[in-house]
């Protein structure tokens, strides 16, 4: 993989999701710092609390305790405009609810909707989205 992600943010419940999600981070070789949170509303309060922090994307979970995936979105969007939807925001999901695809491909800051498990395939897409949005070359679709 040519393409490199500088950090990446991975916001899941699971435990054994977030070793194998970084395992598959760091053997890709294109990845240089994981950030985990195990709940949605942490991530954000890290994001408002470090606004020159720079997280070019986000694994995100929908289905969690405190905080889903869809509300942290909203609440992001909310409180850190701009700046958050320039990131790379990834729902990385188990879920099979037709309406969670749908929600996820009609938001704008939602540039992929992944199905768990996370596999190698996964970060050279997202590495050549990052890539896209780069270089001005991105058009939402759904």
């Amino acid at each position: 993989m040519t393409e490199k992600i500088k950090t990446v943010m991975l916001i899941d419940d699971e435990e054994i999701d977030q070793r194998n999600y970084k395992r598959i981070l760091n053997r890709s070789g294109c990845v240089e710092n994981i950030i985990s949170f195990n709940y949605a509303d942490e991530a954000l309060i890290f994001l408002k609390e470090n606004p020159g922090q720079n997280i070019d994307v986000i694994f995100l979970d929908i289905n969690m305790p405190r905080m889903n995936g869809f509300e942290f979105i909203e609440e992001a969007t909310q409180e850190l405009g701009a700046d958050f939807a320039r990131m790379v925001v990834v729902m990385l999901t188990t879920s099979i609810n037709p309406s969670d695809r749908q929600r996820a491909q009609a938001n704008p800051v939602v540039r992929a909707f992944l199905e768990k498990p996370m596999v190698m395939d996964h970060i050279g897409f997202v590495a050549g989205l990052l890539n896209d949005v780069d270089a001005g070359n991105y058009t939402p679709t759904s």
